[in-house]
């Protein structure tokens, strides 16, 4: 029986919306028996009789809109908060002598629930807005505030800050937790297709490989492209850089078939990726363990200087020949050397060859470097093959970038 795996989509903040909606509604009711119980206090009652109605209306009708973040759009937070502020300044209406006293406001601490709600839909920065104007509201109300009124809207400014920097904490977290879970996933997933393919294709393509060998002719050419592909394959399971598969085929090098994922051109892109699609039977990739950022159009020049190299090789050293690839990320500079085993570059024969109208190494090359205002240096010596080194500033931007 296939085994089937529930994901459950956890929310940090959704327990803080439930508390919220709890909360809005008791305290609508604080406000309610509060002005029952002191309503001989009250010079102008009908006052306050209609902004708790209202108040508990609003409350009422309004639950849905607290119930999640989707809901709670930035129009009924501005909505909100001016019932607040609308309760707190009617106060003195309602009660002549309020401000010569430290009593409650006319929504009392549901006021505290508006200011909640920014800090949990905004974070910290929404919720110092909001909390601030509930201060300000509060001390023109009372006039001349006492040390208790202070102290009461420096408590809920505190608060208020404190709780929408946790939550604040709390989404980031969630997010790496839901990256993580997914890489998790995608790992799991490649092991098992990594165990799929050795247990059939891989051992089919090593089969033909040996089998065509000891038979000769055509067979020993398709068991060679074979091995080929079988260490193309090996190179895609044993795991790509990234999610897009792109797969071509080289003649002289061998099989490329590497994952990389195209560069985005509203971020960095990452060289590994770009550069990885070389790899193959005869071209062996070297990279760092972490991203090698580049702006996306100087990574795509470089990959692209990089190509022409190797097209030299394939050209000049010979199908047999290897190529080796080193990627190098220094803090100040992104250093690529490409390197072969082929029989080198004759003295004098690139002159010959930018004479005769063959640019290869001029401007696919060196070309493409010195427009990123970095350097490409060619070193051959004849039997000990050639070395291409393309050094890039960190700060390459190329000619889109320009």
């Amino acid at each position: 029986m296939a085994r089937r795996e529930r994901v459950v989509r956890m929310s940090v903040e959704q327990p803080l919306w439930r508390a919220l909606t709890a909360y809005r509604v008791l305290t609508m009711g604080y406000a309610v028996l509060l002005f029952v119980f002191t309503r001989e206090q009250f010079e102008r009652p009908w006052v306050a009789v209609g902004f708790l109605a209202a108040l508990s209306v609003w409350t009422l009708a309004t639950l849905p809109k607290v119930a999640g973040a989707a809901g709670c759009t930035t129009r009924f937070l501005v909505a909100d908060l001016t019932v607040a502020l609308t309760g707190i300044m009617l106060t003195p209406l309602a009660d002549v002598h309020a401000q010569s006293f430290d009593g409650p406001t006319l929504p009392s601490i549901w006021t505290a629930g508006s200011v909640l709600a920014y800090a949990i839909k905004g974070g910290w920065r929404w919720a110092a807005f909001a909390s601030s104007l509930v201060a300000v509201a509060n001390i023109v109300e009372r006039g001349e505030p006492s040390r208790d009124t202070l102290h009461n809207v420096l408590l809920v400014w505190v608060a208020s800050i404190a709780i929408g920097y946790v939550v604040e904490v709390a989404r980031a977290s969630e997010r790496t937790l839901a990256r993580a879970l997914e890489i998790e996933a995608a790992t799991r997933e490649r092991e098992r297709l990594a165990r799929d393919i050795h247990d059939s294709v891989l051992q089919v393509l090593a089969m033909v490989q040996r089998r065509g060998t000891a038979l000769g002719g055509e067979a020993a050419e398709l068991g060679r492209m074979a091995g080929e592909q079988e260490v193309a394959l090996r190179t895609l399971v044993a795991g790509g850089l990234t999610r897009t598969s792109h797969v071509s085929e080289d003649e002289s090098l061998g099989a490329v078939v590497r994952e990389v994922e195209e560069p985005d051109d509203d971020g960095p892109a990452d060289l590994r990726a770009l550069l990885a699609r070389h790899a193959g039977a005869r071209v062996t990739f070297s990279e760092p363990g972490t991203p090698v950022l580049l702006a996306p159009a100087a990574a795509r020049e470089l990959a692209a200087a990089v190509g022409a190299a190797l097209d030299n090789v394939r050209r000049h050293a010979g199908e047999a020949a290897r190529a080796w690839i080193l990627l190098e990320d220094w803090p100040d500079e992104v250093i690529v050397t490409v390197r072969d085993d082929g029989p080198g570059i004759p003295e004098g024969r690139l002159a010959q060859a930018e004479g005769e109208g063959r640019l290869g190494v001029a401007q696919s090359i060196r070309g493409r470097l010195r427009d990123l205002g970095g350097s490409a240096e060619l070193i051959s010596v004849p039997g000990q093959g050639t070395e291409v080194e393309l050094k890039v500033p960190r700060d390459a931007r190329g000619k889109a970038g320009k």
